[in-house]
């Protein structure tokens, strides 16, 4: 498998969906106001390689190739050089590439114009969801935009948080709803909701009848935690240090369903943004109090694709959803 290559500083912010030119199947026409071919040209660029390009537009890698091939023969010159991990921009492509990317962004800003002028908002839109997120927005927001959004084509993706942090760096999906450890929003990040956490432990254990315990009561009891470098261990330790407790790691568990079956089977305290009520009647839960500790869901947006009228809409579809909620 491909490793991505470290792309040049010029390329980190460039990654132009195939929303101008010859849509791929299934999507909506667009205005074909840039050639498709310079468009694959910023996708391998922000992906560093012809086969992810390929598998993110479902395009024969052939193709792509032919692409690049047909624009080297354009230029006169080579765009890109191979590497083991790779490719790679040449000293012509560098050159090429800030042009190309405000053209392309000129390009869609224009198309989303001529679609907006026509009404309704068209094209993809790509959201990722934490899983459990899933329950709470998938098919309402699904059932939403094919009611009130009918030329959208909405994609649904399912990960953890930093996954879904990762996607969107790479610019793989529009917008995700991700977990944060601080109030401290970044960018055009929008706050949907304030999840308390929870020590979750075996139904009927005494720590978790009150309902209600201390950070401090934390205290050398056996943890169910994610391992480092996971936000919220960082977090527990630094809590921990702060107020100079010995917090004791008995298994480094990544998945919160994991941790609930490992605090289920008596293995150890799962520290969770909430916990499991009425759902599983192995496990009991309270709240961590004095200081009260809490996670954030926030609608994060890709720094890396552009904003259409149809991915503005949907953002303002899910926080409309999250305040109901």
């Amino acid at each position: 498998m491909d490793q991505r290559p470290n792309t040049p500083a010029s390329a980190q912010a460039v990654d132009v969906p195939l929303r101008s030119g010859h849509p791929p199947p299934g999507h909506a026409a667009s205005p074909a106001i840039i050639e498709l071919r310079w468009l694959v040209f910023l996708r391998v660029v922000a992906l560093g390689s012809l086969s992810k390009t390929a598998a993110a537009l479902d395009m024969p890698q052939s193709m792509v190739s032919r692409h690049i091939a047909q624009l080297e023969q354009q230029c006169g010159e080579r765009l890109f050089r191979r590497t083991g991990r790779g490719v790679v921009l040449t000293e012509v492509g560098e050159q090429l590439l800030p042009r190309i990317a405000e053209l392309a962004a000129g390009a869609e800003r224009l198309a989303d114009d001529i679609r907006s002028m026509r009404g309704q908002p068209v094209g993809e839109v790509v959201v990722g969801l934490l899983p459990t997120a899933v329950a709470r927005y998938a098919g309402p927001l699904f059932a939403a935009v094919r009611a009130q959004m009918p030329g959208v084509r909405l994609h649904l993706s399912e990960g953890a948080s930093a996954q879904l942090d990762e996607h969107l760096r790479e610019g793989r999906l529009d917008m995700a709803i991700v977990l944060r450890e601080e109030t401290v929003l970044a960018g055009e990040e929008a706050l949907l909701a304030r999840l308390p956490l929870h020590m979750v432990g075996p139904a009927g254990d005494p720590l978790l009848q009150a309902g209600e315990l201390p950070f401090a009561a934390l205290d050398g009891l056996p943890l169910v935690v994610p391992g480092r470098p996971h936000l919220l261990r960082a977090r527990l330790d630094r809590l921990g240090a702060e107020h100079a407790l010995r917090l004791g790691v008995a298994v480094e568990v990544d998945s919160v369903r994991l941790q609930y079956e490992v605090a289920a089977a008596g293995g150890g305290y799962a520290i969770a943004a909430a916990p499991p009520p009425g759902q599983d009647l192995r496990l009991a839960a309270a709240r961590i109090v004095s200081p009260m500790l809490e996670r954030f869901v926030v609608l994060a947006v890709s720094p890396r694709r552009p904003h259409t009228r149809a991915t503005r809409a949907v953002q303002r579809l899910i926080c409309t959803m999250a305040e109901g909620l």
